[in-house]
């Protein structure tokens, strides 16, 4: 059984996907670009901001299934530069306290919209 999460707090799909599915004890949340749903652009042109916001994201298609990110046990991290990694780090950190989940980080050939950073996330929600 899957249900599919989607909510007006995060930017809408700009494809055939999902913000997120919950299946089963698990939500699988689709890489978040750094868009503002508000506006509709990105929320900066710097790493900080990008990163702040692509989080942001994730933040809201989980609260909208009552999680958090506490619920979070595994991130990918995709950055256009990997020498953005220790700014983009600061910001991460301040996403998640205590146990923090998995994690892994690459620098990519390119991003959709020529983004700086995208971050999908698993959940456990069981």
């Amino acid at each position: 059984m899957k249900k599919v999460l989607a909510t007006t707090s995060a930017p809408a799909a700009i494809g055939p996907y999902s913000q997120a599915i919950h299946a089963g004890d698990f939500v699988f949340v689709s890489g978040q670009l750094p868009i503002d749903p508000a506006t509709g652009e990105f929320a900066g042109d710097d790493i900080a901001a990008q990163t702040r916001q692509s989080l942001t994201n994730i933040q809201n298609i989980l609260a909208s299934d009552g999680l958090t990110m506490a619920n979070v046990v595994k991130t990918t991290v995709l950055l256009k530069n990997i020498s953005d990694f220790g700014a983009m780090n600061e910001v991460y950190a301040t996403f998640f306290a205590g146990d923090c989940p998995a994690r892994a980080a690459f620098e990519v050939g390119a991003l959709p919209k020529n983004a700086l950073v995208e971050i999908e996330a698993i959940v456990y929600a069981g």
